[in-house]
């Protein structure tokens, strides 16, 4: 077992491998999440809701159904529909009823959004080069390719 992992554990045994990369990809994933919530909140907004208006942006000025924006998650959401509530409250998206089917509607990103989203692109971007200073850009294209390869097959 690495010397960071074990240290971390407060463990001296060792353990199978794939359960120590099990247990250090979770203790990765729960910093960098930790300091991504920690960093979102100053702007007013969660992680999820930012997640909602990251997958905005990407198709403004179009917009997508609940359930389509749910599909897009980086992690589950139970509930999309009071995620899109508070996001409407703040005024940073709309929600438009499509003209095929007035029975749906499409949440779209308005300009407060965007340009939250826009104040918010370099404290983000400044977060990764923290969270990967200690590695090269061939090693996290690597990290990257692999960790895609374990969850690849899961999803």
């Amino acid at each position: 077992m690495g010397e960071v992992l074990k240290k971390r554990l407060k463990q001296k045994k060792d353990i199978p491998i794939r359960e120590e990369l099990d247990l250090n990809l979770q203790i990765a994933a729960n910093i960098l999440e930790s300091r991504f919530e920690k960093m979102i909140t100053r702007f007013g907004i969660t992680a999820p809701q930012y997640n909602v208006l990251r997958i905005l942006k990407g198709v403004y000025p179009e917009g997508h159904p609940r359930c389509e924006i749910a599909s897009r998650m980086l992690e589950i959401a139970p509930d999309i529909t009071r995620l899109i509530d508070r996001l409407e409250k703040q005024g940073l998206v709309i929600r438009d009823r499509s003209h095929q089917d007035r029975r749906m509607s499409i949440t779209k990103i308005i300009s407060k959004g965007l340009k939250l989203i826009e104040e918010i692109n370099p404290f983000i971007e400044e977060e990764h080069k923290k969270a990967t200073k200690n590695l090269t850009n061939e090693e996290c294209r690597e990290l990257s390719r692999l960790v895609e390869k374990l969850y690849k097959q899961t999803g």
